[in-house]
């Protein structure tokens, strides 16, 4: 037993040996291999280039040498040197069976798809489509295609297919959230652009775009947010503090409008015509929180950097002359406890020698009414005021329709009053009837008188 034990271990030792050795000879076998892989693999790829350029000096046409080199670029993804060859091969498939055109068709327009050649392009995807409908690769290029040719309706159709025939690709996420978002589907394109953001949290292009659709559906409170947190943004910041003061505006929100305005004209690199719109749409935030001489600091911005913007000029001239009479800025601005208050003073300032007595106030929409009446020395008389805000043109029904209240109260008189103009036929109307029309400059000069009374 004792000599039996020795003889063993040597045994098993050797044994273990043996195996390690020929472990590493395998392993070292295989590195030599892969080495003469790889240098067989750059010998072929050479053979290759180097034959088929040669036939095809010799024969342009030559169909082996044509797929072998397009075939290689396309696995090389080298879509330059790809496209002119597959072109090659579509152009020759009409007299050629043997080209396999299903393939060699879509790849022609994926490489052209790929350089920008959206022109060449769509030969290749139309027809591979026509030829694999059901094909995942056909329907997204095609998609893809459309999609770049701004052809969006189409591109949907196509972009679903892929989506349906494999759901697992999530590059046919892209094209088809903004094809959906393009073509004003909006409520439509948010699955697919959240998803595009499951995958690339940082694609501000995309959250932008978010937003904005969701604005669209009537998700106004969940785009602001997102809106707000783009303000920042060197790309879609400006653009993102015009959407946001917009959002803020329409819910009478000025202030928080002013804020988003102004971040977006502090922002770098911004383009002129945004510019402009920031400031028209900061101007209109001031002067709708009566705040004149700041609207009118902006718009002569607008007005010296793009005279003709919309309505600047009008609005510059309009506002400097608010913003120098203040009784004519609260006729037109203040809210409607001021403007009464205003009508009765420009009643009484309208009699100045006379006794006048506020007899009843009704407030429209559109006008307020004062009834009162008037006693002088000589005369005495019921009479009633109706005041307009507009600065526009009133027409001969307004005045038809004060006239009528005019008789059913009995009054002697009657006044409208508006700080705009009174048409043509309103005028030819009141001729004969005991109504006077007040216009803007009439209205200025009494409204100056109130001035001077205190």
């Amino acid at each position: 037993m004792d000599t039996i034990l020795p003889v063993l271990i040597a045994i098993i030792t050797g044994s273990a040996l043996l195996v390690l050795i020929m472990m590493l000879r395998s392993l070292s076998g295989k590195r030599k291999g892969g080495r003469a892989s790889g240098a067989v693999r750059r010998k072929d790829r050479a053979v290759i280039i180097r034959e088929s350029t040669k036939r095809l000096t010799h024969d342009p046409h030559n169909i082996n040498a044509l797929q072998q080199l397009a075939d290689l670029y396309f696995d090389e993804q080298n879509w330059g040197k790809a496209f002119p060859l597959y072109d090659s091969l579509y152009e020759l498939s009409l007299v050629h069976p043997e080209i396999n055109i299903q393939k060699d068709a879509l790849r022609q327009g994926m490489c052209a798809l790929k350089i920008n050649k959206l022109d060449e392009a769509g030969k290749g995807l139309f027809s591979a489509h026509k030829l694999l409908p059901n094909d995942f690769d056909t329907n997204f290029y095609l998609g893809l295609f459309l999609y770049q040719k701004k052809d969006y309706d189409k591109a949907i159709a196509c972009l679903r297919k892929a989506h349906a025939i494999r759901p697992d690709m999530t590059n046919v996420n892209r094209p088809l959230g903004f094809s959906y978002y393009k073509s004003q589907h909006y409520k439509e394109s948010l699955p697919y652009l959240r998803r595009v953001l499951d995958e690339s949290p940082e694609d501000k292009e995309t959250l932008f775009s978010l937003a904005s659709a969701m604005e669209e559906a009537g998700f106004g409170d969940k785009a602001l947010k997102v809106f707000v947190h783009l303000r920042p943004d060197p790309d879609f910041g400006a653009q993102s503090c015009l959407s946001a003061g917009l959002i803020h505006e329409r819910s009478k929100q000025y202030q928080q409008a002013v804020q988003d305005y102004e971040i977006g004209l502090k922002l770098e690199n911004v383009p002129s015509e945004l510019q402009t719109t920031l400031r028209y749409r900061l101007a209109s935030s001031y002067i709708s929180m009566n705040n004149i001489g700041k609207g009118l600091y902006y718009l002569k911005q607008i007005q010296n950097t793009t005279p003709n913007y919309k309505d600047v000029a009008a609005l510059v001239q309009r506002y400097q002359e608010l913003n120098s009479n203040s009784n004519l800025q609260t006729y037109l601005m203040a809210g409607t406890s001021d403007f009464v208050a205003l009508c009765r003073k420009f009643v009484e300032a309208y009699y100045p020698n006379a006794i006048v007595k506020i007899e009843d106030i009704s407030v429209a929409p559109e006008s307020i009414e004062i009834l009162c009446s008037v006693e002088s020395s000589r005369w005495e008389d019921t009479e009633l005021f109706r005041f307009y805000r507009n600065t526009g043109a009133v027409g001969e029904l307004y005045v038809r329709d004060f006239h009528s209240k005019l008789r059913d109260i009995k009054g002697d008189r009657g006044f409208c009053v508006t700080a705009g103009t009174y048409t043509d036929e309103a005028h030819k109307y009141v001729e004969g009837r005991p109504i006077d029309l007040i216009e803007k400059n009439m209205l200025v000069s009494v409204l100056k008188k109130i001035d001077m009374l205190g």
